[in-house]
């Protein structure tokens, strides 16, 4: 089947060149969101079949749908349109741990690997509507199992590495799913990670689980199981070399996105072929300004920091993409490991979490020289973020609305819009192609989470970071934001029941379930602090069923069952052992009186009028003897 773009309108010019065009066109592509995103679609993606209806459904109903009728292939739009012009081009520079072990991959080859791995798949069993869970460090067969994926029309829900056999099994029964894609082992900053070894403990509570598919990555010696488990480069030898991609409606899902939830339990965001790959493709065209010589990298830093720069200027790289976190650990080693020119280099990347205004200078200063643009962006489809080259940027600000996205900040209290200079909750006015469209099995969570909370407005917890408004009637949670006297949006930083380490949002909730389990927990709370490498940190207080255990050997414990449950990367900074916590009248810890404790605040503790009177907190007093116990 041939695909085609239904655009024949010639290229026009739309993309601005400075702040004053931009106002012009942002003003143009909120007037009519859906036209806006109607000629997007069409003039960027190809298809097998147009579609008639651009939009439907609304916030209120959370059904909002895109480009209805269209057919396409995520797989054909990010491959075979490309290899059609030019097999031998190279799509993928691909760079191991060890220095020399690298790797170029052409669109041609990155084909044909993702032909057989879909020839594969289809073979285990795998049919379209199926989930296949990803569990690969970060190498090319990542991308090809993803690709494959979305060529067959099977939904991909690729789980992060330092997660643990526990929080990977969450996942897989949450999904569903009967297929597993993983390596024998990994290696990351001179560590060996024994992969396999933890999704055979993760399958111990995943019956569901038919096939296994293994990378031979570090050619180790692993446990096998003969009836469930299948080498890859083995499977791959039978099949030919190309796979025609299946066609696949515009609203098909591509893959899950889990993340974690207030309540503990992750939530897998699900999102769709023609919506995503919109998102990506205008990010790319738009706020990076990518062009076809281009090369766009995020790098290892082992075996030392150097690294990053030597890849750099090896391969010529033009766009640097990098969490705050890394940043911040550059910054502080200093900026000597930075020795190479970098002449190349013209646009640098941050997401995952704001980035601090002394990072931001430094990164715009060492590492781009005072010349390359910053994209500091707040989502993967980013809607808010700078235009590169056209945006006047500020340190640590994300700027301006993307096109077709229309903010607002409300009041968290009334529910009013605020307008003009203004700070309170942001939220979102329209849909837009490249949001999820539910919470896998769950679409009541999807509406509680991100419409209930204010009628007709998109909430926007989505965006790592945001603020907490205790009410009467419950605990509205939303991304609080400053809108300044030039319309500039700056993000402010969480201080919810949800936090970012390192990039990755994890629940407190989870780390609390992780020290329940140990006997000797009565009662457990975890609260954000702020770190100066990674961001945001975890410190946990915990009160004991028996006053006189053993503390040291518990703590030992406890430090040792996080990481189990969930992952390494969710260890506790700090564990505080207390009596008691404080707690509403209805039994809810206020956390938020833990974190004042942590940033030394011994006076002012906020309302307290809904403490519970079983807590010794009620008074200010008493609050400051609880306080000053740690």
């Amino acid at each position: 089947m041939s695909a085609y773009n239904v655009s024949d309108e010639p290229e026009m010019n739309d993309i601005p060149q400075n702040l004053e065009e931009y106002r012009i066109i942002y003003a143009k592509s909120i007037q009519d969101p859906t036209t806006f995103w109607a000629k997007q679609a069409r003039k960027l993606l190809d298809w097998y079949q147009d579609f008639q209806t651009p939009h439907s459904g609304t916030f209120l109903n959370g059904d909002n749908a895109w480009f209805l009728e269209g057919r396409l292939n995520a797989s054909y739009n990010c491959i075979d349109r490309h290899a059609l012009k030019d097999p031998n081009k190279v799509a993928i520079i691909s760079e191991a741990d060890e220095i020399g072990n690298g790797r170029k991959i052409t669109f041609g080859e990155l084909l044909r690997d993702v032909s057989r791995l879909s020839y594969i798949l289809k073979d285990m069993g795998a049919k379209k509507g199926d989930i296949v869970v990803i569990y690969l460090p970060n190498i090319a067969e990542a991308l090809v199992s993803m690709l494959a994926c979305a060529r067959i029309g099977v939904i991909h829900s690729v789980v992060f590495m330092g997660f643990s056999a526990a929080s990977l099994a969450d996942r897989i029964l949450d999904a569903q799913c009967t297929i597993i894609i993983t390596t024998d082992e990994a290696r990351r900053g001179g560590k060996i990670i024994w992969t396999k070894a933890i999704v055979n403990e993760a399958l111990l509570r995943c019956p569901g689980v038919k096939g296994c598919l293994v990378l031979k990555h570090t050619g180790s010696e692993i446990p096998w199981c003969p009836w469930r488990d299948f080498w890859w480069h083995d499977q791959a030898r039978k099949w030919p070399a190309y796979y025609p991609p299946e066609s696949m409606s515009a609203e098909d899902p591509l893959f899950l996105l889990y993340t974690s939830g207030f309540t503990g339990k992750p939530k897998g965001l699900m999102h769709t072929t023609a919506g995503f790959l919109v998102g990506a493709v205008i990010t790319t065209k738009y706020v990076f300004d990518m062009q076809p010589t281009d090369k766009h990298s995020w790098t290892p830093s082992y075996p030392s920091f150097s690294r990053f720069w030597d890849i750099i200027d090896e391969h010529h790289v033009t766009h640097f993409y990098a969490a705050p976190t890394a940043l911040r650990i550059l910054k502080r080693a200093g900026s000597s490991h930075i020795t190479v020119p970098r002449e190349n280099l013209r646009v640098l990347g941050s997401i995952g979490e704001p980035i601090a205004s002394e990072v931001w200078k430094w990164y715009f200063e060492e590492v781009g020289r005072g010349r390359a643009n910053i994209v500091d962006t707040e989502t993967g489809c980013h809607v808010i973020t700078p235009l590169v080259g056209s945006i006047p940027t500020k340190p640590g600000c994300c700027t301006v609305p993307f096109l077709g996205i229309e903010p607002a900040i409300l009041d968290p209290m009334s529910g009013e819009e605020l307008h003009g200079k203004a700070e309170g909750v942001l939220v979102l006015k329209n849909p837009w192609p490249s949001m999820a469209r539910t919470v896998y099995r769950a679409h009541d969570r999807y509406m509680d989470t991100y419409f209930d909370v204010y009628q007709g407005y998109y909430v926007s917890v989505g965006i790592p970071f945001c603020f907490i408004y205790e009410l009467t009637s419950g605990l509205f949670t939303g991304d609080g934001a400053y809108r300044d006297e030039d319309g500039y949006y700056w993000i402010r930083g969480r201080v919810d029941d949800v936090v970012n380490v390192s990039g990755h949002r994890l629940s407190t909730a989870e780390v609390e379930a992780a020290l329940l389990e140990n006997s000797c927990v009565a009662e457990a709370a975890a609260v954000a602090v702020s770190d100066e490498i990674i961001g945001q940190a975890l410190v946990a207080y915990v009160a004991l069923k028996n006053a006189s255990s053993d503390s040291a050997s518990i703590r030992e414990a406890l430090k040792d069952q996080v990481p189990k449950s969930i992952g390494a990367f969710a260890t506790p900074k700090d564990l505080y052992f207390v009596s008691d916590l404080p707690k509403t009248r209805s039994g809810k810890i206020m956390r938020r009186i833990l974190r004042k404790i942590l940033e030394g605040e011994r006076e002012d503790f906020g309302n307290t009028s809904t403490a519970s009177l079983q807590f010794t907190g009620i008074r200010h007093a008493e609050l400051l003897m609880f306080a000053c116990s740690f």
